[in-house]
C-alpha cells in the first residue's frame, strides 16, 4: 500500500512535525513506498532502539538534539545536522543521550 502521511505539495518543517513523548519514542511515516520509507522520529532522553540489523541500508539524519548511534559495536556521537548510514546486515543501535529528533530514510532493494 502506497501512502504519504504528510500532504504532498504542502510545506512543512521536520522538527515541528513530531512532538516528544515523556519516556517514549514517537514515529511518523512521511513517505511509505514499496521501494523505501522516510520516517520522522522523536526520542525522549534515555530512550533507545536496541541492537538489531535490517536487510536494507538506512540513513539517519539528526535534526534536533544529540544521539549515539552504534554501528557494528562502534559508537558514533551525532548532533543536529549530522548524518550517518547504517549498512544493511550490520548490527546497529540508537541511544538518546538527550532528547533528539531524526529522519530515517530506508531504501529497499
Amino acid at each position: 500500500m502506497e501512502k504519504n502521511i504528510f500532504d504532498p505539495g504542502s510545506t512543512f518543517r521536520f522538527p515541528e512535525s513530531v512532538e516528544y513523548s515523556t519516556d517514549g519514542i514517537v514515529s511518523k511515516r512521511v513517505i511509505d513506498r514499496p521501494v523505501g520509507t522516510v520516517t520522522l522520529f522523536a526520542f525522549d532522553k534515555g530512550q533507545r532502539l536496541s541492537t538489531h540489523s535490517a536487510p536494507f541500508d538506512a540513513m539517519a539524519q539528526v535534526i534536533e538534539g544529540q544521539a549515539e548511534i552504534v554501528i557494528d559495536n562502534k559508537p558514533n556521537q551525532l548532533g543536529e545536522g549530522d548524518t550517518i548510514v547504517m549498512p544493511a546486515g550490520i548490527p546497529h543501535a540508537v541511544n538518546a543521550t538527550e532528547k533528539f529528533k531524526m529522519v530515517l530514510t530506508m531504501i529497499k532493494g
